[in-house]
């Protein structure tokens, strides 16, 4: 018997192309050429549109935006008071309410556990087991930090996260307007969704890759994700809202891979532009939608 993962549908499913390579096959083959285009949607905003439908079959398939709402707000009402409940029936649904959205205001963040707690007005242990409740659930994922015995001082904080962008939008009230107004949680709805994206392009991949993110003590260099096959050969990504990265966005991928060699493989920056481009040795800019749309076989 094998345990699969059923996260919600990426958008390479949505958009039927599931007889695609996986992403991560095609750039650990060194394959980036064929990731440079065409690409949907458009612009930050189509991003911030197709994010906060997410995943969910019954979301995605619904042609009413009122509808949608209705479906994610009924949603998190069952996972609080009655999901929750058949796992473990001590717990205070209020307080793991507020639990949530505490860390739904911190998806895509290394922050420290007693942040989120404290905001939520509960104590270190009922955290401790609402994180193992909730991760249960598939509604949120500790991503990993990254360990190399080659670099010195890496901090080892996970990352925490939402499992689907559109949680969002019941758990903190926002729509596409309210995101784009909000540079802070613009960059975490963005960062949420192509992981979303990558997590199962991971798990399908020919060879598996492994998900970290990585983050030095100092705080100095940050990555916000790795992803390692067994080989030790890697893959180092940034993720950022703008329409157009240069150098200086890559310069923590260029220190990775000075100090990794040849396990280097290559770096990527997505953004939200519409083009490919090659911004250094090894390291190149893709537009986010290059993770789904490609050519089957």
């Amino acid at each position: 018997m094998v345990r699969v993962s059923q996260w919600p549908l990426s958008r390479r499913e949505i958009d039927g192309n599931i007889g695609a390579r996986s992403f991560f096959d095609d750039v650990f083959d060194g394959d980036l050429g064929a990731l440079r285009g065409p690409t949907e949607p458009t612009g930050l905003r189509g991003y911030v549109d197709v994010a906060l439908l997410g995943g969910f079959p019954e979301v995605v398939l619904q042609g009413s935006a009122r509808l949608r709402r209705v479906w994610l707000d009924s949603s998190i009402e069952q996972l609080l008071t009655r999901d929750a409940a058949l796992v473990d029936t001590d717990r205070d649904p209020r307080r793991l309410r507020r639990y949530l959205r505490a860390l739904a205001a911190n998806t895509a963040g290394v922050v420290g556990h007693k942040t989120v707690y404290d905001a939520a007005g509960i104590s270190h242990a009922t955290a401790q087991a609402y994180d193992g409740l909730l991760d249960l659930l598939m509604v949120t994922e500790q991503l990993p930090a990254w360990a190399a015995s080659r670099l010195d001082r890496l901090a080892r904080t996970p990352k925490r996260y939402l499992t689907d962008p559109s949680l969002l939008v019941p758990l903190l009230n926002v729509d596409a307007r309210a995101v784009l107004r909000d540079g802070d949680l613009l960059g975490r709805l963005i960062d949420t969704f192509v992981v979303a994206q990558l997590r199962p392009e991971a798990a399908v991949a020919d060879v598996p890759a492994s998900l970290a993110h990585l983050r030095t003590q100092n705080g100095r260099q940050e990555i916000d994700l790795v992803a390692e096959r067994a080989d030790g050969r890697l893959v180092a990504m940034e993720i950022k809202a703008a329409a157009a990265v240069n150098v200086a966005d890559a310069r923590y991928l260029a220190w990775l891979r000075d100090r990794r060699g040849d396990d280097f493989v290559a770096g990527i920056v997505f953004h939200t532009g519409p083009h490919g481009y090659r911004l250094a040795e090894r390291i190149w800019a893709l537009p986010i939608a290059a993770i789904w749309s490609r050519s089957s076989g």
